[in-house]
C-alpha cells in the first residue's frame, strides 16, 4: 500500500478500533528523550487518518467507554513526543533472506525477515526480497513487493541490484548468510558503486563484531573483559597460541554461524586436528582459554540512531558454558543471577552496544563466574539471531519489527509498543511468567554421528514453553520436544556419570535418570554436570511429587490437593496416570470432577502493570482467574510444533495460510503452536495465539474453554494427525475436513492396501509381519531388495532398504524396536524406478486442484531429500493424465475433504506394456511440497483446502497441469552434513535434509543450475581446478559426467586405479586423462594436504550403497569433501545433471543471465 511520502512519514498505527475517548490518560511508563512539540500527526488530514493501515486488528473492541484504557494513538496525538524527525530517505529496499534452512540457521529468519517486510510495507517503501527458500512465508507477495528465488551470493545479488536499482538494503534479517554477503559486497565496493545505503547497523560495526581482533580491541577500549583469544590463520600458529594461553582451549571460527568449526581441545594433538578442520571453513580462527563450567547468560539489546538503548530480555542457560547456546536449555528471565549480577551484565551490555554503534537489535553473550562477580563477554551478534526470535516470543516485544523501524530512521520513544498498544517501544518488558526453551536434535537419523554436544550447534529446532513456575514450564517443554516424553523421565545409559560430565543430546534424560531412578542427590548431579543447584532443586520437586504419586499407586488415593500440586508442577494427565497405574482419560475425568482446570493468561510484556489488550496466551494451573473472556467460538488451527527433520517451515506456511484464509472467510481463529522460530506464533496472525502443547490434553482444554466450532488438523504435518482420531472420538471435538476414521484407514497399511485393491490402483507387493521367520519367507518370495518399515512414521523414520538375508536379520531386530504396538511392514523395493509426487485438494471426495511433480533422483531417495521438478520435464502427457485418474479415485475412496499428498512410482512393465504406476504412500494432510507447488503454479492450494474444509466459497475444479507453462522450477534439498561430525553424506529412504530451496528457469538445466548454487556455502568449481572421482564403476554415470566436464579443462583425479581405468575407457573420444593420487584414509590432516596439493574443488562420488566402515574409501571421500567445504555430488542422476549444467553454462557469458527474473514475471502476476 504505497502512501505518499509525507503521509508515510507520519504514519501512526491506529492500534485500537477508533474509540471516542475523552481526554485520554497518558501511559505512565515512558521515557521521553525529546522535547514535546506539536506532532505532525495532529496536523495531518482526517482523510489520511482513515487510510492509515491498522497494524493489527484487535480481537475485541476497545474497553468500555467508562474506563478507557490508554492507547498509543491518543498518547502520540497528545504531543508528548516528537514525530519522526530523521527518517532515512529510501524508496526501494533490498531484503536479503537466509536461504535454505540448515542447522544453526532455521525458521527464525523467516520470522524476522517477514517482520522487516511488514515494517517496510507500513512505511510505504517498496521491498525486493532475494531468498531461494520457497517454503517460507516471507517469499510471497502478501509481504514482499517483488521476490527473486535466486542464490544469496554477491554475483546474483549484484544482478538483482542492476535490474531493480534499490537505494537501501537490510542485512540483519537473513542470518549469517546475509551478514557475510553484506560484508563481502562492501569489500568489493558494490554497495557504494550502485548507491545502495546499508540500513541499520553499519558494515563497520558488523565487521567489528565478527572479526575477533577488532572486537577484542573495541572492548578493551571500554574496559570490558572478554575471553582472551589469539586470532591465527595456520595450524602452527594455533599451537603456538595455545602454549601462551594455556590448555584447555576453545577454538572458534570467525564469520561462522552457530559455532560452526569450533570445539574444545585438552592437548596439542586434539588442537592440531580441530584447527585443521576449522581452517577449511574459515580463514581465521580464534584460540582462547576455555571457561567450561561457568554460567552462560545473554541479553537482547535494542538501540536507535539517537542513542536510546534498552535491554529487552535476558536469558540464562540451564547448561553451563561449553554447550553452544543453540544446543542449551535456556530459561528467561534469568533465575539464578543476583540483582547485582543482573545489573552488572545489563550495564555492560548497553555500554558495549553503544560503543560498537549498533543501530537496531543486538545480542550479547556472557560467561559468568559461578561463585563470584567475574565475567567475560563471549560474543556479540549485531544482527537478529535465533535468540532474538526466542526473546521476541518470550517477552512479546517484536524485536525484528522494531529493528526494521529503527533501520528506517525511527526512534524508540516514537514507536508504539505493538503488544500493549498503550505505551511506547522505549520500555523494558517485565515478565510474570517463566519461559523454557529446549532444543530438538535428530541425531539418531544419522549413521556414525558423534552425539556429544559442545561449542558447535547440532540441533535442528527448538520449543518454548510458558509457565508460572520453572517446574511447570520445564515439563511442558519436555513434552513439546517429542510426544513420546510424558514429562521429566529417565532413559537407559551405559555410563550415566559420563553423560552427566560430558553432555550429549540426551543430557536432560540423564539428569532425570539420575534423580528419578538412581537416587542421585542434587549435590552429586551438580558435581558431575556443573548445572546450577537452583535448577536441580526444582527438578527434585518434580521427583518428590512423582514418588508421592507412585507411593499412593491408585487414582482413587489421589486427593484434590495432590492433583492440584502435580498440575502446578507441570504434570500431564498421562504422566499422573503412569505414576498411579491409571489411564489418561480416567485422570482427566477425576481432575475435572475436582474442578482442577487450567487458567488462560495473557503475555502483556508489562507484568500486568498496565492494562494491555493482547491475544498472546498461555495456560497455567498457577493462577486463580482467566485473563480473557471466551466469546469468539472460533476455529482452532493446530500448528506444526517443533522443527525437525521431516517437518519444518513448509508446515508453518500451511498453518499460517489456513489461518489467513479462515480470517478472510469471516471466521475467528485460535492458533496452537509452541515453536518460537515461526511466523505462526506471531501475535498478529491468528485472532488468538495459544503458545501451548499440541497434546490431546491441552488441545481439548483449549477447545472446551473456547467452545470452539471446529479444529483443523490437516495443515500442521504429522503431530496434529496423530491426535485427530482421539479428538473426535474421545473429546467429541468437531474435526474439519476428512474424517479422522478415514485418515486412520490411510495410515494403517492393511486398510490402505485393501482400499487401493478395491478401486483398482496398483501398489508394490507387501506384507505385514510379526516374526522374523515370516519376513524371511516373504523376502525370498518377492526377491531382494525389500523395504522394511514400521507403521505410523513421518519422514521415513526407521525405514531401511534390505539387500541380503543377513541384513534382514540384523535390521528387523532394530526396526521392531521402534513401535512395539505396530508390526513391521515389508515391501518389494523396485530399483531404478522413477518417483512422482502428487499434491492435491479435494472436497467431499471430488478433486479440486492437483500438482504432479517428478523426482530427478530414482525411487529409493526419500521424497524430502529428492529434487522435485514442476511442471515435470520428462513425464509424458499420458502419464500425467493417468496420475490424475489415480488422484481422483483416491479422493473418492477416502471421501477426502481438504489437502492430501501421494507418492507414486513409475516402473517399466516386464511384459512390455505401459509403465506401471504404483502408489507407495498417501497422506491425508498437507505435505512439505504444498508451498512449492502453490508458488510455482500460482494457485494457493491451502486457500482452496480451507474453503473445502468450511464448505464455503469452494472453487470449481480446475486442471492446472493442462495449462502450459514457459518455465519450470526445481526444488533441491539443503543438507547440514558439515554440522554432523562423522555422519555419512549418503541418500537413502531415511530423510536427512534440513531445508529446501527452489529456483525457476526456462528449462531444467537453467533452474537446476541456479538451485544448486543456492545451497549453503556452495562454491562452483572453476575450469582448470581439480575434481576427484570415486564410487561405482558398474554404471555409465561417472563416464557421462567426465564427458560433460572434460572439454572445460578440469584436472581429473581418482583415488584408485579401477576408477581411473573406468573413466578413461568410458569416455567418448578417449581424450580423458585421469591421475591416481595418494589417498590417506585415516589421517585427516594428510588428506587435507592432498586436497590442497591437487587443488581439489569438487568431488563426484557415486557409491552403490552406504559405507559399512569408517575407513571405507568412498565414505572417507564423501565425509571429507563435506568437512573441507568442497561441493559433493553423491547421487547419480543429479550429479550427471549438474555436470550437464556446467558444460552448458561455463565459461559464463557476459551480461545478466536469463534466470535472473522476478517471480511475478515467471508466473505472470501476483496471485499469492
Amino acid at each position: 500500500m504505497a502512501l505518499s511520502g509525507q503521509v508515510a512519514r507520519c504514519l501512526r498505527h491506529e492500534l485500537l478500533q477508533q474509540s471516542k475517548q475523552a481526554a485520554p490518560r497518558i501511559a505512565r511508563r515512558t521515557f521521553v528523550s525529546q522535547t514535546p512539540r506539536c506532532s505532525s500527526y495532529e496536523r495531518s488530514s482526517k482523510a489520511f487518518r482513515q487510510q492509515a493501515r491498522s497494524f493489527t486488528r484487535s480481537t475485541r473492541c476497545a474497553a468500555s467507554q467508562a474506563d478507557v484504557a490508554p492507547n498509543a494513538k491518543a498518547y502520540i496525538e497528545s504531543g508528548a513526543i516528537a514525530g519522526a524527525q530523521n527518517l532515512v530517505d529510501v524508496k526501494k529496499v533490498l531484503v536479503i533472506g537466509s536461504g535454505g534452512l540448515s542447522i544453526g540457521q532455521a525458521g527464525e529468519f523467516d520470522y524476522s525477515g517477514s517482520q522487516a517486510l511488514k515494517a517496510l510495507k507500513e512505511a510505504g517503501v517498496q521491498s525486493v526480497l532475494i531468498n531461494p527458500n520457497i517454503a517460507t512465508i516471507q517469499t510471497a507477495h502478501v509481504l514482499a513487493d517483488e521476490v527473486y528465488y535466486l542464490p544469496v551470493t554477491p554475483e546474483y545479488v549484484t544482478y538483482v541490484i542492476e535490474k531493480e536499482k534499490p537505494d537501501g538494503v537490510f542485512l540483519s534479517f537473513g542470518g549469517q548468510t546475509a551478514l557475510n554477503l553484506g560484508v563481502k559486497m562492501d569489500e568489493m565496493g558494490i554497495w557504494e558503486r550502485y548507491g545502495v545505503k546499508v540500513l541499520g547497523t553499519s558494515i563497520q560495526t558488523l565487521k567489528t563484531s565478527e572479526d575477533r581482533d577488532l572486537f577484542s580491541k573495541a572492548l578493551h577500549e571500554i574496559n570490558i573483559p572478554i575471553a582472551e583469544s589469539i586470532a591465527v590463520g595456520t595450524v602452527d600458529d594455533a599451537l603456538a597460541a595455545a602454549e601462551s594461553v594455556g590448555y584447555p582451549i576453545i577454538v572458534r571460527a570467525a564469520y561462522a554461524l552457530g559455532g560452526l568449526g569450533s570445539g574444545f581441545a585438552e592437548n596439542a594433538e586434539e588442537l592440531r586436528n580441530l584447527s585443521a578442520r576449522s581452517l577449511t571453513l574459515s580463514s581465521q580462527i580464534l584460540v582462547e582459554k576455555s571457561l567450561k563450567g561457568w554460567k552462560e547468560a545473554e541479553y537482547e539489546v535494542v538501540r536507535d540512531a539517537s542513542d536510546n538503548c534498552i535491554t529487552v530480555c535476558n536469558m540464562e542457560n540451564f547448561d553451563p558454558l561449553g554447550v553452544h547456546t543453540g544446543d542449551s536449555i535456556v530459561v528467561s528471565p534469568s533465575q539464578t543471577l543476583s540483582d547485582e549480577e543482573y545489573h552488572m551484565l545489563r550495564t555492560a551490555a548497553i555500554k558495549i552496544v553503544r560503543h560498537l554503534g549498533v543501530v537496531g537489535e543486538c545480542n550479547v553473550q556472557y560467561a559468568l563466574q559461578p561463585d563470584g562477580l567475574d565475567y567475560r563477554v563471549i560474543e556479540v551478534n549485531a544482527r537478529l539471531s535465533r535468540s532474538s526470535a526466542l526473546a521476541s516470543k518470550a517477552t512479546g516485544y517484536p524485536l525484528a519489527y522494531t529493528a526494521a523501524k529503527i533501520g528506517l530512521g525511527h526512534t524508540l520513544p516514537e514507536l508504539p509498543n505493538a503488544v500493549t498498544r498503550t505505551t511506547t517501544a522505549n520500555f523494558e518488558p517485565s515478565l510474570d511468567y517463566i519461559v523454557t526453551k529446549i532444543p530438538r536434535w535428530d541425531l539418531s537419523k544419522f549413521q556414525n554421528v558423534n552425539r556429544n554436544i559442545g561449542s558447535a550447534m547440532k540441533s535442528v529446532g527448538e520449543v518454548m514453553a510458558i509457565g508460572r513456575t520453572f517446574e511447570e514450564s520445564f515439563q511442558k517443554a519436555i513434552r513439546q520436544v517429542d510426544p513420546k516424553y510424558h514429562g521429566l523421565q529417565g532413559d537407559k545409559f551405559d555410563d550415566l556419570d559420563e553423560v552427566l560430565r560430558n553432555p550429549t543430546d540426551r543430557r536432560w534424560l540423564a539428569v532425570g535418570q539420575a534423580m528419578l531412578h538412581e537416587g542421585y542427590t542434587v549435590d552429586r548431579v551438580h558435581e558431575l554436570s556443573k548445572i546450577d543447584k537452583w535448577f536441580l532443586y526444582k527438578i527434585q520437586n518434580i521427583v518428590d511429587c512423582t514418588h508421592e504419586l507412585e507411593d499412593i499407586g491408585s487414582l482413587f488415593g489421589v486427593k484434590k490437593e495432590l492433583m492440584m500440586k502435580a498440575k502446578k508442577l507441570g504434570f500431564s494427565d498421562r504422566q499422573i496416570a503412569k505414576a498411579v497405574n491409571s489411564t489418561e482419560d480416567e485422570v482427566r475425568a477425576r481432575r475435572k470432577h475436582f474442578g482442577v482446570k487450567p487458567f488462560v493468561k495473557k503475555i502483556d510484556t508489562l507484568a500486568a502493570e498496565f492494562p494491555a489488550d493482547t491475544n498472546y496466551l498461555y495456560t497455567t494451573y498457577n493462577a486463580t482467574t482467566h485473563d480473557i473472556e471466551f466469546n469468539d467460538h472460533g476455529i482452532v488451527v493446530l500448528g506444526s510444533g517443533v522443527y525437525r527433520i521431516g517437518s519444518s517451515v513448509e508446515f508453518d506456511w500451511c498453518a499460517v495460510n489456513a489461518t489467513l484464509s479462515l480470517k478472510a472467510l469471516g471466521k475467528k481463529t485460535a492458533m496452537i503452536n509452541y515453536n518460537p522460530e515461526t511466523y505462526s506464533t506471531d501475535f498478529d496472525v491468528a485472532d488468538r495465539l495459544y503458545f501451548e502443547e499440541l497434546s490431546y490434553e491441552r488441545v481439548m482444554d483449549i477447545y472446551e474453554l473456547e467452545s470452539a466450532t471446529g479444529v483443523v488438523v490437516s495443515v500442521g504435518g504429522q503431530l496434529p494427525q496423530n491426535i485427530a482420531l482421539k479428538l473426535q472420538e474421545t473429546g467429541k471435538a468437531k474435526v474439519l475436513g476428512t474424517d479422522p476414521k478415514d485418515i486412520d484407514k490411510a495410515e494403517d497399511r492393511q486398510q490402505f492396501s485393501q482400499i487401493l485393491d478395491s478401486i483398482g490402483v496398483d501398489q508394490p507387493a507387501w506384507k505385514e509381519l510379526t516374526s522374523y521367520s515370516e519376513a524371511q519367507k516373504f523376502a525370498n518370495e518377492v526377491g531382494y531388495p525389500v523395504l522394511v518399515r514400521p507403521s505410523y512414521v513421518l519422514s521415513g523414520a526407521a525405514m531401511t532398504v534390505i539387500r541380503t538375508e543377513d541384513e534382514l536379520e540384523e535390521k528387523l531386530l532394530a526396526a521392531s524396536d521402534v513401535s512395539p504396538d505396530h508390526p513391521v511392514v515389508i515391501t518389494k523395493f523396485i530399483s531404478g524406478a522413477q518417483e512422482i509426487d502428487v499434491d492435491a485438494v479435494a472436497a467431499n471426495g471430488k478433486l479440486l486442484v492437483h500438482a504432479v511433480s517428478e523426482h530427478i533422483e530414482n525411487a529409493g531417495v526419500h521424497s524430502g531429500d529428492a529434487s522435485l521438478v514442476l511442471p515435470p520435464a520428462s513425464l509424458s502427457e499420458r502419464t500425467i493424465d493417468r496420475v490424475k485418474e489415480i488422484a481422483e479415485k483416491v479422493a473418492k475412496a477416502w471421501k477426502i475433504t481438504g489437502p492430501f499428498n501421494m507418492q507414486i512410482i513409475s516402473a517399466e512393465d516386464p511384459k512390455g506394456g505401459e509403465n506401471l504406476l504404483k502408489v507407495i504412500e498417501c497422506n491425508l494432510r498437507a505435505s512439505r511440497s504444498f508451498p512449492f507447488v502453490s508458488k510455482v503454479l500460482g494457485t494457493n492450494f491451502i486457500d482452496v483446502a480451507t474453503r473445502a474444509l468450511l464448505d464455503k466459497e469452494v472453487p470449481e475444479p480446475v486442471d492446472l497441469m493442462k495449462m502450459k507453462k514457459d518455465y519450470l522450477a526445481v526444488k533441491v534439498p539443503q543438507f547440514s552434513w558439515t554440522r554432523l561430525a562423522g555422519a555419512d553424506p549418503y541418500l537413502g529412504v531415511e530423510m536427512s535434509s534440513t531445508g529446501e530451496m527452489a529456483c525457476f528457469g526456462k528449462d531444467l538445466v537453467e533452474a537446476y543450475w541456479t538451485a544448486m548454487q543456492s545451497t549453503m556455502n556452495f562454491r562452483l568449481p572453476q575450469p582448470g581446478e581439480g575434481l576427484l572421482f570415486g564410487g561405482d564403476t558398474e554404471t555409465a554415470d561417472l563416464g557421462a559426467i567426465v564427458d560433460y566436464l572434460n572439454p572445460l579443462g578440469y584436472k581429473m583425479f581418482a583415488a584408485n586405479e579401477e576408477v581411473k581405468q573406468h573413466l578413461e575407457s568410458q569416455s567418448k573420444d578417449g581424450s580423458v586423462k585421469v591421475e591416481v593420487i595418494e589417498f590417506p584414509k585415516e589421517d585427516k590432516r594428510a588428506l587435507r594436504e592432498v586436497f590442497e596439493k591437487y587443488d581439489i574443488r569438487g568431488v563426484f562420488n557415486l557409491a552403490k550403497r552406504r559405507a559399512s566402515s569408517m575407513v571405507d574409501e568412498d565414505y572417507v571421500m564423501r565425509r571429507n569433501a563435506v568437512d573441507f567445504g568442497v561441493p559433493l555430488f553423491m547421487e547419480p542422476k543429479t550429479a550427471v545433471l549438474f555436470a550437464q549444467c556446467m558444460s552448458e553454462k561455463l565459461p559464463k557469458k557476459e551480461g545478466i543471465p536469463s534466470e535472473v527474473r522476478r517471480w511475478s514475471d515467471f508466473i505472470g502476476g501476483k496471485p499469492l
